[in-house]
């Protein structure tokens, strides 16, 4: 692994991360995010998740540096008495966890999707890309709201079980779309170039061929794409939770934070929903950054 850290490094790609200040600190905010929501169980100086350790009479407490009393908690309370740090690392660990494997389903669907329709043509391509067609027509904010509606149903007393599932579903059903027409286009690109042929005449197996021949030649794209589609799924998981639809109103995500900060924004208590509303941007800034550097650094025409 330290290996392959060097050759990262001393790479075009590793040169183009090093001489871009922007890229740079976008990395370092995204790494203290992530860090801080892996090890949010370590570095977090409360658990908002211990029932037992909430006292209630610390509800809405100011940040320290207005209210020097309350020193114990820096960036003050919300309305159950959480910890309102502790509660950005948890929530944003909720965040990071949805979007990341949404986007991972998202990216195994539609590259397979837009391999095969790039590769094979014909009515395979033309009805994988009405489908395309029609899942645009639906967000994704509409897709959760109907899961949600069928899930409580059907499971009227499992809604918390059920929540992130719902999340997680409708961002991929919603996601996959954009990963299957930028490797449809790619893929109709590589199949008529030489190396294809070649393998075709030699007898190679057409799925040899997508995934051994074609795959490594399109995922540049595609790895652009999932790293701009991480931040649109976390602001999305973040919208369905204000909205009640996401996370259950118990889990100190950002979203729900957000909406329970809204109730006490005009009485003065703002610190509820700025704080989470800030950790949210920064993550979606940073993320959107990196993958603004990253699409730079593997177009070769701008080497």
């Amino acid at each position: 692994m330290k290996q392959a850290l060097f050759r990262w490094y001393d790479s075009d790609v590793g040169h183009s991360f090093r001489t871009s200040p922007m890229a740079m600190v976008a990395g370092a905010i995204a790494f203290l995010c992530v860090f801080c929501a892996a090890f949010a169980g370590i570095v977090a100086p409360h658990n908002p998740f211990d029932l037992t350790t909430l006292v209630l009479s610390d509800a809405r407490l100011p940040p320290a540096w207005i209210e020097p009393g309350s020193m114990k908690y820096v960036l003050g309370t919300d309305d159950q008495g959480r910890d309102i740090l502790s509660a950005l690392m948890y929530g944003a660990r909720i965040s990071l966890v949805v979007g990341a494997i949404s986007v991972v389903l998202s990216m195994l669907i539609g590259v397979g999707l837009g391999l095969l329709a790039g590769f094979r043509g014909g009515w395979i391509d033309a009805f994988l890309m009405r489908l395309c067609d029609v899942m645009l027509s639906f967000p994704a904010i509409l897709v959760a709201l109907l899961i949600a509606g069928v899930g409580r149903a059907l499971f009227p007393n499992a809604h918390d079980t059920v929540a992130f599932g719902v999340l997680i579903v409708s961002l991929t059903l919603t996601g996959w779309v954009q990963y299957a027409r930028t490797v449809r286009g790619s893929t109709m690109v590589e199949r008529n170039k030489e190396y294809v042929q070649a393998a075709r005449v030699t007898g190679v197996a057409p799925l040899r061929i997508m995934f051994r021949h074609v795959l490594p030649n399109v995922t540049g794209p595609v790895l652009v794409l999932a790293t701009i589609h991480v931040a649109t799924a976390i602001i999305t998981e973040a919208t369905l939770s204000f909205l009640g639809v996401g996370v259950p109103p118990t889990s100190p995500s950002l979203g729900t934070l957000i909406r329970v900060g809204n109730d006490y924004l005009f009485s003065g208590e703002w610190w509820i929903t700025v704080w989470p509303g800030v950790m949210l941007i920064l993550i979606a800034l940073s993320v959107n950054l990196l993958g603004d550097w990253l699409r730079d650094a593997l177009n070769p025409r701008l080497r």
